[in-house]
């Protein structure tokens, strides 16, 4: 009898945020496709885990809780053993840790492919080269596993959701009075540090005008600590909207997401989560540069991003020190209705 062809088994250690390891989804989808047979693990931090957990491009999630099983010394070598069972033959880095490169080179996995840094270039044994500044996180991801010959299989990311998901879903909207078939915008106003946050008011004059225009119902998104945040926005506007912070899982989320026909979001994970859905998408940027971490792939979306006109103050520029966020007030309502407007068109 033939010897059974062993599978080829694939690790991938990820990136720590929602957006990011959401840019890395095209690459894993590209290793599926390369390696249709193959077992590929990804190792992924416990916040991040929803993004992936229905992608069925992955055999098996490995959560790396830093500061609960995998905390200190004792916990990282209960790692470096497990990961050592399962006798890994490849790692794709798409973390650039040198703490990940070690563990993941004392766990006997031959084949370690990353981008190259002074740091930990002699533990790789594929080193990729710096990438451009100036080239989406999509083409970065994408660039270490075509560095092994691996074919690019498209931009579009993905999150994937379940029935008990689009039930959520139907049910939420039901509770809330929007039917089936009942059109409704999301407004999405947090954002993981405060200078990426169109103003309070500008959301609540926008959700305003959106329903006395379009005559769309309003739901206000994020996290739990964005609940204070929604609040706000509700307190503020004429039209009360439906407040959905701090109600859902990520998937529960996408599942929303995917029925609405406008989402206005800030630069963030739910944005980036909205265009996966296929949602008209309108994204508000301030200090942060989209050409890098911008909506990407097909999708259905618009970014909105203007200079604050303040002499020696440019965007992108990224300083967590600026204290009047002069380029997100620069974004009006005007400007967004104006791309609803198309959107809501189309």
């Amino acid at each position: 009898m033939e010897k059974e062809k062993v599978k080829k088994k694939i690790l991938i250690v990820n990136v720590n945020w929602i957006g990011d390891v959401l840019f890395s989804t095209p690459a894993i989808r590209a290793l599926r496709r390369h390696y249709p047979d193959a077992y590929i693990a990804c190792m992924v931090v416990p916040r991040c885990k929803e993004v992936l957990e229905l992608n069925p491009n992955i055999n098996e999630l490995i959560i790396y809780d830093e500061k609960g099983e995998y905390k200190g010394l004792t916990g990282k070598m209960r790692l470096i053993s497990a990961l050592k069972a399962r006798s890994f033959d490849t790692v794709f880095l798409f973390h650039r840790s040198l703490t990940r490169t070690l563990m993941v080179a004392l766990s006997g996995i031959r084949e370690r492919v990353g981008i190259d840094n002074p740091k930990r270039g002699f533990l790789l044994t594929k080193r990729v080269e710096q990438q451009p500044a100036n080239i989406h996180k999509v083409e970065q991801f994408l660039n270490i596993v075509k560095s092994t010959g691996v074919g690019d299989r498209g931009k579009d990311m993905e999150v994937h959701v379940g029935k008990s998901d689009r039930d959520f879903a139907r049910a939420f909207l039901d509770s809330q009075g929007i039917k089936e078939g009942v059109s409704f915008a999301i407004l999405n106003p947090g954002g993981n540090w405060d200078l990426k946050r169109w103003p309070v008011e500008r959301f609540a004059e926008l959700g305003d005008r959106i329903n006395e225009k379009f005559g769309l119902p309003v739901i206000l998104t994020g996290a739990g600590k964005d609940i204070p945040l929604a609040q706000e926005i509700s307190g503020i506007m004429k039209k009360k909207p439906v407040i959905a912070a701090g109600t859902t899982t990520l998937r529960q989320l996408a599942a929303i997401m995917k029925l609405a026909s406008l989402v206005v979001s800030n630069d963030s994970g739910p944005m980036h989560i909205a265009v996966s859905q296929g949602a008209p998408t309108i994204a508000i940027f301030g200090p942060t540069d989209p050409k890098l971490t911008g909506p990407y792939g097909g999708g259905i979306y618009v970014v909105i991003q203007k200079s604050s006109g303040k002499p020696g103050c440019k965007i992108p520029c990224y300083n967590l020190k600026c204290e009047e966020a002069l380029c997100m007030k620069a974004v009006t309502v005007d400007d967004v209705m104006l791309e609803a407007e198309k959107l809501l068109k189309r």
